[in-house]
């Protein structure tokens, strides 16, 4: 059973704020953790490791020296290596020439005096880490959910208002209309397939069952159901729901998702009376669509009307078991398009192709926590490997004070042979955070005034 699905739907504003430090946490930590075990392999002390900030709610010191303790502020963490400025006073608790002075073999296990590789893999392993998370929660979804079955294979048929079709799980798609199906082998999506149907509320389906082939009656193959719903989106905003059908708009009946689409593009942004079906009741919504910019196969964007809702087939897909190298491969790639399309939404917004509004701040990401556990313990795992992988990604800007910031002066230290002078550290590491906080501010203002 989902512990998550038994939670009030999309929880209040507390449920918001709890799911929203959890999603936090988790990444945080990995991200210090990768810090951490890194500089130890590298031979550079921890001497605390914090989740959180504030006073101290518990700690302990482990065999190695490190205080590990949990702060009461749970809105982040660090590492605090060994010379390095006390988080919280912001000052040093030794010098450099202090511990220097001391013992000279002391200063090869701070992060100042410990040799250029090392400092630079320690600060790299933070986002590394943060993209192996999401390479491998993304690997584990996959092994877990499995793989389509090829040929097509019918799993359990979603509940829709027209009642029972003769198609039953087990049964093996061959053609649909009289159209072969095609093998994913072939590269074909269904949806694309699905698009060449006739626009029937029945179907003919020739399927191989018990061994025998015959053509039974089914539903549109691809329904107005809901699957998933987008956070902050019109659908949501009006508590629609996965497992809702949307059986008409504006009071003309549909039975195709493609014509929910068709309907909420022509809208112009225009309220639209949806009614949708919910365990064999009829309720009606009023919801406006947003406008939504979507990534593209060519890199691009494209500007639609979107409710925020996401479909699938009338059934679920029989699946296989994918392998561990499958899995991870998908996994990979998963986490490369997420880094891929960031980088071209952020173009583009910079170019000015896009709405700034894409580019949500504290209070959208916890709401969109909030909504996304809502949506089952699965859905709100996905969103932190998500949520993982774009950290990880922002972590690796040349921006002052970011890792990518650090990683900029260890390549200059490298090609010219000594680090930039404290000076000039100072300037560029205000600067650094002077964007960031601008851009906090920024963000922050996008979740407020931003439809």
């Amino acid at each position: 059973m989902d512990i998550l699905a038994l939670l009030p739907q999309f929880g209040g504003l507390l449920w918001t704020i709890l799911a929203f430090i959890a999603a936090l946490s988790v990444i945080v930590a990995v991200h210090e953790y990768g810090h951490y075990i890194v500089g130890r392999w590298a031979g550079i002390h921890a001497e605390v490791f914090s989740l959180g900030f504030g006073p101290v709610l518990f700690s302990r010191v482990d065999k190695h020296g490190t205080r590990w303790q949990f702060a009461l502020l749970p809105f982040g963490g660090y590492v605090k290596f060994l010379g390095d400025a006390n988080a919280a006073s912001g000052k040093d608790d030794e010098t450099m020439s202090q511990i220097a002075a001391e013992d000279p073999k002391r200063l090869r296990r701070t992060m100042h005096g410990a040799p250029l590789w090392a400092r630079a893999a320690t600060v790299a392993a933070g986002p590394a880490f943060n993209f192996i998370m999401s390479i491998i929660v993304f690997a584990a979804i996959l092994m877990f959910r499995g793989v389509p079955s090829d040929p097509l294979v019918v799993g359990e048929i979603r509940d829709l208002p027209q009642g029972a079709y003769e198609l039953r799980e087990g049964d093996e798609i061959i053609a649909v209309a009289n159209r072969p199906a095609p093998s994913l082998e072939d590269g074909v999506a269904w949806s694309d397939f699905s698009d060449n149907l006739p626009l029937e509320k029945l179907l003919s389906y020739t399927v191989m069952r018990d061994g025998r082939e015959i053509t039974v009656d089914g539903p549109y193959l691809y329904p107005p159901h809901v699957t998933s719903v987008a956070p902050r989106s019109a659908a949501m905003d009006v508590e629609i729901r996965p497992g809702d059908v949307i059986t008409s708009v504006d009071g003309v009946p549909i039975f195709a998702f493609a014509q929910l689409r068709e309907a909420v593009e022509g809208s112009n942004g225009r309220a639209l009376l949806v009614e949708v079906w919910r365990d064999g009741q009829t309720l009606e919504f009023a919801l406006a669509p947003k406008r939504v910019d979507e990534p593209q196969a060519d890199g691009g964007f494209a500007t639609q009307w979107r409710i925020g809702i996401a479909g699938n087939m009338a059934f679920e897909a029989a699946t296989e078991r994918a392998g561990l190298g499958e899995s991870l491969l998908g996994g990979l790639a998963q986490t490369w398009r997420i880094i891929e399309s960031s980088i071209s939404g952020l173009w583009h917004m910079v170019t000015g192709a896009i709405s700034s509004c894409n580019l949500s701040g504290p209070i959208g990401i916890a709401e969109a926590s909030g909504a996304m556990a809502s949506q089952g313990a699965q859905s709100f795992i996905w969103f932190i490997a998500v949520l993982s992988t774009a950290v990880g990604l922002l972590n690796l800007f040349p921006v002052p004070a970011l890792d990518g910031g650090h990683l900029v002066f260890y390549a200059y230290e490298a090609v010219v042979g000594r680090p930039p002078s404290d000076m000039a550290l100072r300037v560029l590491m205000a600067i650094g955070i002077t964007m960031i906080l601008s851009l906090m501010v920024f963000a922050i203002t996008n979740d407020i005034f931003c439809p």
